[in-house]
C-alpha cells in the first residue's frame, strides 16, 4: 500500500509527465490550426480572404494552443480551451472545406463560387464517399484531403488535451487531499 509521502511524489511526477503532455498537445494544435491558413502551403487563400470561417476562428491557435499554456495558471480556462477546440473541429468536419465549386449542380447555372458545398449535402455525407473528395472541389487543389487531415488531427488532439486536463485535475486533488492526509 502506498504511503502518503508516496502518493505525493507519484503526484508531483505525474503533474510533470501532464504538464509536458499538454505544452506538447499546445504546439501540434497551434500548428495544425496554422496550417489550415496555408491551403496547400499556398498563402494567397489567406490573403485573398478565402479561408474558411473554422480555420479562421483559430481555436487550434488559442484554444488548444494558447489556453493550454495557461493550464498552469487556470485548469478551467484549458478544459473550456480544448473544448472549444473539440467542438469547432466537429462541426468544421460536418460541415466540409470552405472551396470554391461549381454552383451549376445547384442551381442550373454555369457559375463558381467560394463556399461550403458539402454543408448542403443531404442525402450524402463527403466524409464517406471519397468520389466526392476531387469532384466538388476545384480550388484549392485537395482542399477535403486537407481539411479532412487537419480537423480531425486537431480533433483528435482538443481530446487528448480534455482527458490530459481532467487526468489533471483529479491528480491535482489526489495530490492536496493526501498532503492534507498527511498533516
Amino acid at each position: 500500500m502506498l504511503s502518503s509521502p508516496d502518493v505525493m511524489a507519484c503526484s508531483r511526477t505525474c503533474s510533470r509527465i501532464l504538464g509536458l503532455s499538454l505544452g506538447t498537445t499546445a504546439l501540434f494544435a497551434a500548428g495544425a490550426n496554422l496550417v489550415l491558413l496555408f491551403p496547400n502551403w499556398d498563402v494567397t487563400y489567406l490573403l485573398r480572404g478565402l479561408i474558411g470561417r473554422h480555420a479562421m476562428l483559430g481555436s487550434g491557435l488559442w484554444g488548444g494552443g494558447l489556453m493550454m499554456f495557461t493550464a498552469l495558471l487556470s485548469g478551467s480556462l484549458a478544459f473550456l480551451g480544448a473544448l472549444i477546440c473539440f467542438i469547432t473541429s466537429g462541426v468544421a468536419l460536418k460541415d466540409g472545406p470552405f472551396c470554391m465549386f461549381d454552383v451549376s449542380s445547384f442551381n442550373q447555372t454555369q457559375d463558381w463560387k467560394y463556399g461550403y458545398p458539402f454543408q448542403d449535402l443531404h442525402n450524402r455525407n463527403y466524409l464517406y464517399d471519397d468520389s466526392l473528395w476531387n469532384s466538388v472541389c476545384l480550388e484549392p487543389s485537395k482542399a477535403v484531403i486537407w481539411h479532412v487531415s487537419f480537423f480531425s488531427m486537431l480533433l483528435c488532439i482538443s481530446l487528448l488535451q480534455i482527458l490530459l486536463v481532467v487526468t489533471h485535475f483529479f491528480n491535482s486533488f489526489l495530490g492536496l487531499f493526501c498532503s492534507l492526509c498527511d498533516k
